[in-house]
């Protein structure tokens, strides 16, 4: 996964050299197997079937740089998430969705396939597929975003994050 967050980072940066650019990819691994996007909906199946009742870890790689400014890092989050144990019925009904199929793992967290996670440890955003404390925190730290005062509804100023430094 960091290989290949890096490869796509350094496609758009080649493309790109003046622009920062995020990449990320992301990985299911259940007992040392890799669960990636699934074939089709057997695929699928199979894969939620698998994760029922069991805890699997979720594997963001992410990649942050800009070639004019001789920068690029590379970097990984692993949460653990525990899934509901889920009948075959069950399973069945959430890949009729189709939701599961362009998934690692064949669920989404952000989806109708929440339901379907008993727990998690670690961050939320990871599972989704961008680990954003992590990533925010180096953007800041290179100075790409910042902080800018702005206003909440009662006038009080509020700390915000500006892109456009």
């Amino acid at each position: 996964m960091l290989r290949m967050a890096a490869e796509k980072a350094m496609a758009v940066m080649k493309a790109r050299p003046e622009s920062w650019v995020v990449a990320a990819d992301t990985v299911v691994s259940l007992e040392g197997s890799i669960l990636g996007k699934p074939k089709d909906k057997d695929d699928a199946l199979l894969m939620l079937l698998r994760l029922s009742g069991r805890e699997h870890c979720v594997h963001t790689g992410f990649c942050i740089g800009c070639l004019d400014a001789r920068v690029r890092i590379a970097d990984s989050v692993v949460t653990r998430v525990t899934f509901a144990d889920i009948t075959e019925d069950i399973a069945r009904a959430y890949v009729a969705t189709g939701e599961p199929l362009d998934k690692a793992g064949a669920y989404g967290i952000q989806g109708q396939g929440a339901f379907l996670v008993k727990s998690l440890s670690g961050s939320y955003s990871n599972v989704v597929g961008l680990p954003l404390h992590e990533v925010v925190g180096s953007l800041l730290g290179f100075g790409v975003i910042g902080m800018a005062a702005d206003a909440d509804q009662d006038g009080e100023p509020r700390p915000v994050l500006r892109a456009d430094l």
